[in-house]
């Protein structure tokens, strides 16, 4: 059996700043996660994207985020359960929990915090007969690592944010790049739509709209697309085919754990700590919904602040909590005197 303060389910960015924020008020975290690393989407899906919304940061490569949420939280030693998912969910008579997961196991936590981001996902796929065939074999749903793509001839097919934002990125990393969608408007940030126009006209991307990508030709890797425009067939010949259309979320097992269900993810009162209809589980990150939601991984930062502030109440009830601020007190000490963390911080400039 695995003891802890707070239990999180999920090792995305908004996980990983949770154990530092309950670090500071000396609450002790393990985290589960289905992935075999840290980092959820930022490690698995996108680890070389840059970000460009976290404070602090201009811009700040996915996967470097999370190395450096990782050594932010090293000092509060956080346990990780890695490679299993969450099933079971058991409410003792304390108010403490039981959590199994599919692997048998057991976490008792005196809270659960779940901070699934969008919960297991699969790609959304287009309706190619043959696709399955070519999967790791041109067929990328994902972009890992660019450099798969260096001075390849790549096909990206989708108008969102996703396929917009990588077709600027790669446009200086692949040969040739073409992006397809099969409407002339595009669903993405206006600014990202502007970029991909410039590079239309600067010839480093092409750009073909409307249109769909139909079939998939090639021996034992992709070779060539058959493209469908306005009833008209083309083939092109690339090397990869990244369909970015998208995630399909499911919440798996937690969804059967009792809590209120809306659109797929877990309505939370954001009007006080996120906590669920469940006393003691809250939501934090991208999981949960209530009015004005954004789904930002600085909203989830400010979540398990105010997350782990609840907890702590929780665990200490009627124990005076006084707001310390890190630039006084420091994090080693967090609960030293204001008086020593001034001199700590008067020596350190010394």
């Amino acid at each position: 059996m695995i003891e802890t303060d707070i239990l999180i389910i999920g090792a995305g960015p908004t996980g990983l700043f949770a154990v530092f924020e309950a670090g500071l008020l000396k609450l002790k975290c393990h985290i589960i996660d289905a992935l075999p690393q840290p980092g959820g989407q930022l490690a698995e899906l996108y680890p070389k994207k840059p970000i460009f919304d976290i404070p602090g940061y201009p811009t700040v490569l996915a996967g470097d985020l999370v190395t450096n949420l990782m050594e932010q939280i090293k000092q509060f030693q956080p346990g990780f359960t890695l490679s299993e998912t969450a099933e079971t969910i058991e409410k003792l008579e304390d108010g403490a929990f039981i959590v199994t997961t599919n692997k048998g196991t057991k976490h008792h936590a005196k809270a659960v915090a779940i901070a699934g981001g969008l919960g297991t996902f699969e790609p959304r796929k287009p309706p190619i007969d043959n696709i399955s065939f070519y999967e790791e074999k041109g067929v990328e749903y994902f972009v890992k690592d660019p450099e798969l793509f260096r001075d390849k001839r790549i096909v990206i097919a989708g108008g969102g944010d996703s396929a917009l934002d990588w077709s600027i990125f790669l446009a200086d990393v692949a040969s040739e790049v073409t992006l397809i969608h099969r409407r002339n408007e595009f669903r993405g940030a206006l600014d990202s739509v502007e970029k991909v126009q410039e590079l239309k006209k600067t010839g480093k991307i092409k750009l073909i709209t409307p249109a769909e990508v139909v079939a998939i030709n090639g021996q034992n890797h992709v070779e060539s697309l058959v493209l469908e425009n306005e009833g008209v067939q083309q083939t092109m010949a690339t090397d990869y085919f990244i369909p970015l259309f998208g995630l399909t979320p499911k919440l798996g097992a937690i969804a059967n754990w009792g809590l209120e269900i809306e659109k797929n993810a877990i309505k939370v009162n954001n009007a006080l700590d996120y906590q669920t209809n469940i006393d003691g589980i809250y939501a934090i990150g991208d999981v949960n919904i209530y009015p004005g939601k954004l789904k930002l991984i600085l909203c989830g930062f400010h979540e398990a602040t105010l997350m782990c502030q609840s907890v702590y109440q929780r665990i200490n009830p009627g124990k005076k909590y006084v707001l310390k601020y890190t630039t006084v007190s420091g994090v080693d000490g967090f609960d030293g005197t204001r008086k020593e963390a001034e001199k700590a911080v008067v020596k350190s400039i010394e």
